[in-house]
């Protein structure tokens, strides 16, 4: 999945529900006390931020450019530098805590990033994945207008693990870490308009979907999002419910 261009699109939508394991995941982590934290795969820089006023000492680690000018403009204060995985341009043990925020489940080879992830950290490596997919609603919508899927992109057997808690802990453990997994589940309050933005910027499989249709087939997918809306808007807004895997494995 090409993630080129979609910086904006995304800091605009989905930002905000990846956003959702921030509170947990610092909480693991503990108060700054002064440390180190490498943010890997930082996206538009929303969680790198929130550590960051939490008085981190944070570096953001982004590969895709749209995503780094989409930082920039939000988040000046931070630190971002053009790099990422597979293999990361730092040294061995260089940060008290490294995240990776929903990255492991969009590399071509999890168990080598996820092995690299865990070299440059020095006390406390957390990663997350989805659990159960964000990106149901867009089932409902393109059936709703009568399309038929693009088949599901996955890894070669050998590099793609099962997309439960259990099976990013096996995954973890076959990369060398020593994780501790649990879940967590929240509901997203999204604005329609946002979720029509992440779309029609071609962020994520839906995305990429929705840019293959013809101008005919785009109505449809639009008036079936439209009538879904309808029926499950709250207030204005879309709830939905979301879980992901969290994995953390403490060094030191």
């Amino acid at each position: 999945m090409s993630w080129a261009g979609t910086g904006e699109a995304f800091a605009a939508s989905y930002a905000a529900l990846c956003a959702g394991t921030g509170e947990r995941m610092r909480e693991i982590a503990g108060p700054a006390r002064g440390r180190t934290l490498l943010d890997v795969g930082a996206g538009d820089g929303t969680l790198a931020a929130q550590w960051l006023e939490a008085e981190w000492h944070v570096t953001a680690v982004e590969p895709e450019p749209s995503m780094r000018e989409a930082a920039h403009a939000r988040h000046p204060q931070l630190r971002l530098i053009d790099d990422g995985l597979p293999h990361l341009s730092l040294h061995d043990d260089s940060f008290d805590v490294v995240t990776a925020n929903f990255v492991l489940n969009h590399v071509p080879d999890p168990r080598v990033a996820a092995a690299e992830l865990r070299r440059v950290a020095r006390g406390l490596v957390i990663a997350t994945t989805w659990s159960a997919s964000p990106t149901a609603l867009w089932g409902d919508v393109i059936a709703g207008a009568g399309l038929t899927p693009a088949p599901a992109r996955r890894l070669p057997v050998d590099k793609d693990f099962e997309r439960t808690a259990d099976g990013f802990g096996r995954m973890l453990a076959d990369a060398g870490w020593h994780a501790e997994v649990t879940e967590l589940s929240w509901t997203w309050h999204a604005d329609p308009e946002a979720l029509w933005r992440s779309v029609a910027g071609g962020v994520a499989g839906a995305g990429a979907f929705y840019l293959t249709l013809p101008d005919a087939d785009r109505e449809r997918f639009r008036s079936a999002f439209d009538a879904l809306v309808v029926e499950r808007a709250d207030d204005g807004r879309m709830p939905m419910t979301q879980t992901a895997a969290i994995a953390v494995d403490r060094l030191g």
